[in-house]
């Protein structure tokens, strides 16, 4: 016959209310004092955070879509960012950067100022939520360290309640990752030699001026530009499509348009350059090109079968980036 097992009356742990529930080991005791273990607890809550992902992550921040350029297509640029309650004291800037040395999230320089990692692998499906542990976590750093990868907390903040929705959002492309260090000759030989692969890996990039978001870069073989575009992506298929058809998709002689990427939630049409076609070249062909899809986006007319064939090419040439 079976022993009964004895009883624990008044051994349970204390029950802690929602907000103070910390993450910890799937397999681990939840500390709620249920007694199952995290993952069929109040785990299952996180677990869902960690695989759902956001298609959006940038949406209502100001520079969606140089948020997407900055992630997914340019090596090296930077981003004052600005804070919804201001700085906290001992703080005198935060930034954004694409890339930041060793791959490190976020960083604590000497001066108290934080930079910013934006492409990082991140734990969960949500880049705004897990930058913006990042960013809470480097603001309390001690300055002149580095913040590590973690899994933010499944109901933490996100960047959309931690930046200005009014503030600007400016990027700066750079040459190479010189502003990885005030002073590169005192670097550590980590970060130097870490400064020099990345230099040497990067491919040169210029964002346009007369138009938004849109990227020229120079490739061995030939040029390229890439246009990070906030339209719907079905109506600005249908009127990239128009303008194929027509003709009037390039931009200039030499230049075609070749397909895009879908990219956090948006589209991004690229065009092939011939290597001699710098940045300046497209600045005044790019303007025209903004003119002439800004008249064919609100067309609710049905295809053509020509403009049909050429939405085909176009999404059979597309690819998701994220």
């Amino acid at each position: 016959m079976a022993k009964k097992r004895p009883q624990t009356k008044g051994k349970q742990q204390p029950q802690l209310t929602e907000g103070e529930i910390p993450v910890v080991g799937a397999r681990e005791p939840c500390p709620c004092g249920s007694g199952r273990r995290y993952k069929a607890c109040h785990g299952r809550a996180a677990s869902h955070a960690v695989t759902e992902l956001v298609r959006h992550p940038f949406e209502g921040l100001p520079g969606e879509c140089d948020w997407v350029a900055l992630r997914e297509l340019v090596p090296a640029a930077t981003v004052a960012l600005t804070l919804k309650d201001g700085l906290p004291e001992g703080v005198p800037s935060v930034t954004l950067a694409t890339v930041l040395p060793m791959a490190w999230p976020a960083l604590r320089r000497e001066d108290g100022s934080v930079l910013l990692g934006l492409q990082n692998e991140t734990a969960s499906g949500d880049i705004s939520r897990d930058l913006a542990d990042t960013l809470l976590r480097a603001l309390d750093a001690e300055p002149g360290t580095p913040v590590r990868a973690r899994r933010a907390p499944a109901d933490g903040p996100r960047l959309q309640d931690l930046l200005d929705p009014e503030g600007p959002f400016e990027p700066v492309v750079h040459t190479g990752f010189e502003f990885w260090v005030p002073d590169a000759e005192n670097a550590t030989p980590e970060v130097s030699a870490s400064l020099e692969r990345a230099n040497a890996a990067a491919i040169p990039t210029v964002r346009l001026t007369g138009v938004d978001s849109a990227y020229w870069c120079e490739t061995p073989e030939k040029n390229h530009l890439r246009w990070v575009m906030p339209h719907a992506e079905e109506r600005l298929l249908d009127a990239l499509a128009r303008l194929h058809a027509a003709g009037t998709s390039s931009l200039g002689e030499g230049t075609r348009l070749v397909g895009s990427f879908r990219a956090h939630g948006l589209t991004v049409p690229v065009w092939d350059l011939p290597s001699g076609v710098g940045a300046d070249d497209v600045e005044k062909p790019a303007a025209e090109f903004a003119e002439r899809l800004a008249a064919v986006l609100d067309s609710d007319a049905p295809l053509t079968p020509e403009e049909r064939r050429a939405r085909g090419g176009l999404t059979n040439r597309q690819v998701t980036l994220s």
